[in-house]
């Protein structure tokens, strides 16, 4: 979504600024600005567009300034504008503001502030804030913040300056992330580490209805209701590096490419070779052992990782499971019953619908677990335990990496409830066996991208594609179709194979591609079943199939090969030519891969 930096020190707050920004593009946005107080003035410069036209503006100035905000937009309430972007300054100039989040009452309070002579310029909510943080504001920016706040409903993440305060920072959070950054003599403040790892690994994070005061040397936080709340400093694990493009055209690229490691990142040491089984230390052994039905909430390709995890578990450990997307669960009246877990999936931890979710299970009763790729998120501090992917930061809005390592952990979590109930030794020695050899069979893939590139070439105009897959890959089907809509603008469906006939079938004819994923399986006779209705239509059908299988081409255009594995693996390695193939299709298309538009990386409104 949005993206805040904020800066104080003894350094040129303008250069962090926009450094900082630029970090962060990968979130998506539609404008940009900074606010930055120079001589007891506020000196703000945004634009509509792309980070590069405020840094135009800034070129032309020469601003001494050792303390500012910034922000990236996501249009929520006010179409994309130079006047809708922030930072916004109060009607009377004393107060500038980024927020990231919706204030849901603003027309009641942009009503009563204009009868006290508070006025709003822009459309968005956020202007609001900024007005109501003046209107209390009496010499204490923090006393003025906590009571705006405690006027509101929604969500924010926030920082304010006060014109007569060149001193202080104020953050706040309720639903959307601020980290801290602590730095020698200097202090950072942003929605993600990655603003600011280039300065400090040394971070704190805000829980929601905290407030920090910020200043050059010192933070403090506090509760909405001025309790101090001691925080513990956490280090990143990691650094600027793994947030470059690392030599490849465009970050997406690169984490297909990374996903030889990360998917052996999510078992490196999680494999225990006596018990055939996995050891997932943030999962209590009584899970395993007493659970009786399981439920997954998640959004966007998390959503599809959690329904493959569905197929796990009810074919591996035989636990009844279901799987919600995390933005109707929490308005539904679910049921959680004694022996039911719910797994809450994101890679960020910062979803604000899985985020929901996982408090409204609680609400219920549930023991609630997350799968998270951001150590320190809000995901992980609030669910009772959980499993880490470490697949490291995901830059490109269009998540793959983060795909295959949350599938690898769904994997780990359905062996250790087989293992503790039906499943055999040797069975259980198998799938670990698999499990070691993907990074190798993901290598391969890799290595024949050319023959993905030519298909994409060949491809590229189609205006509609359909994606088929059967069982465990109908939800890799899914995903296939959803990396080709976000980067390439085609019309794509992903469908049970067997569906077709009951209605997609009538759209098949010599002009459509439709992609199936035919490898080895007990059911692969139904799949050629499905793709001879397909052709016998005039599809261009091509298929995703095992080494091997020579028969299939007859049936296909195009052909793509990947190594056999287990059945039950095969979605880790049926999933990387569909990337691959919705990255070369884009980039044919000359479309904006690593920042589609009207798409943020990480959703953090409703």
């Amino acid at each position: 979504m949005c993206g805040i930096v904020g800066y104080i020190g003894h350094k040129n707050a303008t250069s962090i600024l926009l450094d900082g920004l630029k970090r962060l593009e990968y979130r998506g946005y539609d404008s940009a600005g900074v606010a930055l107080l120079e001589n007891g003035d506020f000196r703000v410069f945004k634009e509509k567009g792309k980070i590069v036209e405020v840094e135009k503006l800034l070129s032309k100035k020469k601003i001494h300034s050792s303390i500012g905000i910034a922000h990236t937009r996501w249009a929520t309430h006010g179409e994309p504008s130079k006047i809708n972007a922030h930072p916004h300054l109060s009607f009377d100039k004393r107060i500038a503001l980024v927020h990231n989040g919706i204030i849901e009452n603003y027309r009641i309070l942009k009503k009563n502030l204009q009868s006290k002579g508070f006025q709003s310029i822009s459309d968005t909510d956020s202007e609001v804030l900024a007005n109501l943080i003046s209107y209390y504001y009496q010499n204490d920016l923090e006393e003025a913040v906590r009571r705006a706040l405690k006027d509101i409903n929604g969500t924010y993440g926030i920082l304010v300056m006060a014109k007569d305060n060149p001193n202080m920072i104020i953050g706040a959070r309720h639903g959307s992330p601020i980290v801290v950054g602590i730095g020698e003599k200097e202090m950072f403040v942003a929605s993600d580490v990655s603003a600011i790892v280039t300065y400090t690994k040394s971070v704190i994070y805000l829980d929601d209805n905290e407030i920090v005061a910020v200043t050059q040397n010192e933070y403090r936080t506090t509760s909405l209701s001025a309790y101090t709340v001691e925080k513990d400093i956490q280090e990143i694990d990691w650094d600027i590096d793994d947030i470059t493009k690392g030599g490849f055209d465009h970050y997406m690229l690169k984490e297909i490419h990374e996903q030889v490691d990360t998917v052996q990142n999510a078992f490196r040491g999680r494999l225990n070779w006596d018990e055939a089984t996995a050891k997932l230390g943030g999962i209590p052994e009584e899970v395993f052992l007493t659970t009786e039905r399981v439920i997954i909430t998640a959004c966007g390709t998390s959503y599809y990782s959690a329904l493959v995890g569905e197929y796990l578990l009810e074919e591996l450990a035989e636990i009844p499971t279901e799987v919600e997307y995390a933005s109707e669960f929490r308005y539904r009246s679910p049921i959680i019953k004694k022996g039911t877990v719910v797994f809450v999936i994101s890679q960020s931890g910062e979803t604000a619908d899985t985020l929901a979710a996982l408090r409204e299970a609680k609400r219920k009763g549930s023991k609630v677990y997350g799968i998270t790729n951001v150590v320190g998120s809000t995901i992980a501090r609030e669910t009772d335990g959980g499993v880490y992917t470490h697949a490291g930061p995901e830059i490109g809005v269009a998540s793959t990496k983060a795909f295959t390592s949350q599938i690898t952990i769904l994997l780990l979590i359905a062996l250790s409830f087989a293992r503790r109930r039906r499943m055999s030794h040797q069975r259980g020695l198998e799938i670990l066996r698999n499990l070691v050899n993907l990074p190798h069979s993901i290598k391969q893939i890799l290595e024949n991208s050319n023959k993905l590139k030519q298909l994409a070439k060949k491809h590229a105009k189609s205006s509609n594609m359909l994606f088929l897959g059967r069982h465990i890959n109908y939800p890799v089907a899914l995903e296939g179709a959803l990396k080709l809509k976000e980067i390439s603008y085609i019309h794509a469906e992903g469908y049970p194979a067997a569906e077709m006939k009951h209605g997609p079938i009538a759209l098949i004819d010599e002009n459509m591609p439709v992609i199936v994923i035919a490898t080895d399986s007990n059911i692969l006779e139904k799949v050629i079943s499905n793709i001879q209705e397909v052709k016998a239509r005039k599809g261009r059908v091509i298929a995703i199939a095992t080494e091997g299988n020579h028969s299939i081409q007859e049936l296909c255009e195009d052909v793509f090969y990947v190594p056999k594995v287990l059945d039950i693996v095969s979605p880790i390695l049926n999933v990387i030519p569909l990337q691959l193939f919705a990255y070369y299709v884009a980039v044919e298309r000359g479309c904006e891969v690593d920042q589609p538009r009207n798409l943020a990386k990480s959703v953090t409104v409703e």
